[in-house]
């Protein structure tokens, strides 16, 4: 019986533990992939932890998967997979391609969206079986290990700017300079926007600028961060990595008139936004999800062309349990990324 191993959990918050299982065979629809690199997201807690409805243990997570393609299940050489492609298979896992959404071509937005990890055992391992709708090829520039981050990290930054309101010379504000935000700014430089870093202390104005930020503001100087951006003459976008509410609020009477905030980091708490803050100005709220598989290849093209990287700590399965909790903890810089050989 031939095996390989994957990292699990088996309870609720509990340690990751290295397992064998029997290699399984991809069905109609599936390729199976052998991993090469697999990021660790902030979102894999939510599975780590049970906190999603039909989260199942013992648990699997892993939604930044590069690998190769390695045995194609039926139907799925027709749709122009070869074993031995280089493919990433990111939050975006397959859709049902029935529902509402799907059939107006909204694939990210599927109510049945198949995020591994969570509708079927995620990267966290040397083996994955994914549907062929997921896969993203990997461009030869870059290295698995990039490319993994890319498949969510980068995707999820990089959609949420193109797809904003923001045009080439306007002034876009990425909050935050963590895991999601140093992508951010790259990307946002990169796009041709007059790119605003903000963050909490003085220590990372040369980082943002290193990024290639035109501007820095440290939310901790004394100045509101709302008041720092209009002195900038306002952001046209403001683009939330930061999983925080209150820094999220604080910037909204920065936007211009017509400005737009786009949310991609998470938090449970409120937002405290006022319609009156909203109304006058006629300034946006809205909330960005990842990408398709193709909005993932486009980042990874994107990527390649402009020198963007990921900055990533790689660590080998053997040693999940630590690179998660250090994920948790914030001492990651900016990426953890699981390795298999």
């Amino acid at each position: 019986m031939s095996t390989y191993r994957v990292a699990q959990v088996t309870a609720a918050g509990g340690p990751f533990e290295l397992v064998e299982r029997e290699v399984p065979e991809p069905g109609p629809g599936q390729v199976r992939i052998a991993v090469e690199a697999c990021g660790i997201c902030h979102s894999d807690a939510l599975f780590v932890n049970g906190g999603l409805p039909g989260v199942t243990f013992p648990e699997v997570p892993g939604h930044e998967i590069a690998g190769r393609v390695e045995v194609l299940g039926e139907g799925t050489q027709e749709k122009g997979w070869q074993v031995g492609d280089r493919v990433a298979v990111g939050w975006f896992g397959g859709s049902c391609g029935h529902c509402t959404p799907c059939r107006r071509g909204d694939f990210i937005v599927c109510p049945e969206l198949k995020v591994p990890g969570w509708a079927y055992d995620g990267g966290f391992g040397e083996k994955v079986l994914a549907p062929v709708d997921a896969l993203a090829r990997i461009p030869e520039a870059l290295a698995a290990t990039d490319a993994g981050p890319m498949a969510c990290a980068g995707v999820t930054v990089f959609n949420g700017l193109r797809r904003s309101s923001a045009r080439s010379g306007d002034r876009v504000a990425v909050l935050g300079l963590g895991g999601l935000g140093h992508l951010g700014v790259q990307y946002a430089v990169a796009l041709g926007f007059e790119t605003v870093g903000i963050a909490r202390g003085a220590e990372k104005a040369d980082f943002a600028k290193r990024l290639g930020a035109h501007h820095y503001v440290d939310s901790t100087s004394g100045t509101p961060v709302a008041e720092a951006l209009q002195s900038l003459g306002g952001a046209n976008v403001v683009l939330a990595t930061a999983g925080n509410s209150e820094a999220i609020t604080a910037t909204v009477d920065g936007l211009a008139p017509r400005g737009e905030l786009v949310v991609i980091g998470a938090d449970t708490e409120p937002m405290g936004i006022n319609p009156a803050q909203l109304l006058m100005a006629g300034r946006v709220v809205r909330g960005h999800p990842s990408g398709t598989s193709q909005d993932v290849e486009d980042t990874m093209a994107f990527s390649a062309l402009h020198g963007i990287r990921p900055m990533t700590e790689t660590v080998p399965l053997d040693d999940a349990n630590e690179a998660y909790q250090k994920m948790l903890a914030g001492k990651a810089r900016f990426r953890m990324v699981l390795t298999n050989g």
